[in-house]
């Protein structure tokens, strides 16, 4: 099809424009396209408009009138809308080659809900990827702001059903993501790290408390399964260190690349202790082979231990160092070689029996010394705040003592006589110089190397931001 071709040339003049009636034909020898020029207007800014008029003109007589007409006039075609669609269009191709799409409406069988609410699902998934917003603003976007394929509009009624029906078709979407994320990347998934933490909101007010069971999920008022009432939004202990305001708490299990497996969220006054056996019975329908946990020192009661031992998995949990368990001070009292795995990082492997869990003792040279630079500075100011408290009266040493009780790193190295006077506790001192740098790791797995062990715990701390 014949098209107006521009050349410009460079002189000392200038910058000269040229056009050019073309039209590219096919050359079969050469296998590729070449432009052929059909007639030279000559130079842009001394075109002769009369002679295209006659040109113009001359090519008419070759049309029905009405057709000539109508070439003259201007085109139909105009420009109402415009709407940008790279992004969508990637995650839409993800969604579908996850098998996501189709996953939803298997489950849109036999349900009264729109047979849109599956793009719906996609377009919320894809705001949040890519404008992350509220559901009403998020259908704004949605109908103005972007194209998604399938979806013209929608409002924010249709985006709460659809959140409404998401929440009882999670484990359905999670287990298949699952799947077919592993299979794509070619995942490990023989190693998973399990981590907790808050988020709160900036409001003053909690939610209301509805009956719920103990995976704290809601359930309705005097049924059997209820086993406490809390708001979803409550007030706990804030990793964000906002006890004021009320939070959720979130988990999540990613493998060993840090590729997200399933998430979790429960009402923000749960206390971890328990949350990863819920983890593990909710993945263990989804016979991901030997799994061995790594999880962090709040999970490391017996309960826990014996859960994630079910089925022939393992672990490898954080063991508290200061909890005074026997087991713990056994451990850190052996004598042994350290083994350097890394700059900093050196491990010591520690066995209390043929069928005991491995201790595996972690020391980092560096945090060994800020650790010891840190204690020097917290002893240093109780110094200052205890001098010349002999001469106080009982009662006011007393009051002082009370006060320390807000200053934790402090009131650590405190010693109070048995006439109360105030003192620094250099045997605690002690104590902490033999902890300095060092984290205590307990796993069940007899087949991995103690470097292992270490480096995967390292992992996790990593991926949790310690």
């Amino acid at each position: 099809m014949p098209y107006v071709k521009t050349s410009v040339r460079t002189t000392r003049a200038g910058t000269v424009r040229y056009l050019q009636l073309a039209h590219n034909e096919w050359d079969q020898d050469a296998q590729r396209s070449r432009t052929r020029v059909l007639y030279n207007f000559g130079r842009e800014d001394e075109l002769d408009k009369d002679a295209v008029r006659r040109l113009v003109a001359a090519l008419s007589r070759l049309l029905d009138p009405a057709e000539a007409l109508a070439a003259a006039e201007p085109g139909e075609l105009s420009v109402t809308a415009s709407r940008p669609a790279g992004g969508t269009h990637v995650l839409d191709q993800l969604w579908r080659r996850l098998g996501l799409g189709e996953a939803v409406r298997t489950t849109l069988t036999r349900r009264r809900l729109s047979p849109d609410t599956e793009r719906v699902l996609f377009a919320l998934v894809a705001n949040r990827a890519l404008a992350a917003s509220s559901k009403l603003a998020a259908a704004d976007w949605i109908c103005g702001d972007v194209h998604i394929d399938g979806l013209d509009e929608t409002s924010d009624d249709a985006c709460y059903r659809a959140m409404d029906h998401l929440l009882t078709i999670e484990p359905v979407l999670a287990e298949q993501a699952c799947y077919q994320v592993t299979d794509l990347l070619n995942l490990e998934v023989d190693l998973l790290f399990f981590d907790t933490t808050s988020t709160y909101f900036e409001t003053e007010e909690a939610d209301e408390d509805v009956p719920r069971d103990d995976r704290g999920e809601q359930v309705p008022a005097g049924s059997e399964e209820e086993a406490g009432q809390a708001g979803f939004r409550a007030n706990g202990k804030s990793k964000d260190s906002r006890d004021d305001l009320p939070q959720v708490i979130v988990g999540m299990a990613v493998t060993r690349d840090g590729i997200p497996v399933r998430v979790w969220s429960w009402p923000g006054n749960t206390a971890d202790s328990g949350l990863i056996r819920q983890v593990r019975q909710d993945l263990r329908e989804w016979v991901l082979s030997k799994v061995i946990w790594v999880a962090d020192r709040g999970f490391t009661s017996k309960e826990n231990r014996r859960a994630l031992m079910r089925g022939g998995g393992g672990y490898i949990i954080g063991e508290k160092l200061r909890s005074g368990s026997p087991e713990a001070k056994t451990a850190l009292s052996r004598q042994g070689r350290y083994k350097a795995v890394r700059d900093n990082l050196q491990v010591k492997e520690v066995r209390l029996g043929d069928d005991s869990d491995r201790f595996i003792i972690c020391f980092n040279p560096g945090q060994a010394e800020r650790d010891a630079a840190i204690r020097d500075r917290l002893v240093a100011q109780l110094e200052e705040v205890i001098a010349g408290t002999d001469a106080l009266t009982a009662a006011e040493r007393a009051k002082l003592e009370g006060t320390l009780a807000g200053r934790p790193g402090l009131k650590r190295f405190l010693r109070v006589t048995p006439a109360g006077l105030l003192r620094v506790d250099k045997a605690k001192i002690k104590t902490e110089e033999n902890l300095d740098g060092k984290y205590l790791l307990r796993s069940s797995d007899p087949h991995l190397t103690a470097e292992d062990i270490a480096l995967g715990y390292k992992q996790l701390l990593a991926r949790a931001g310690y």
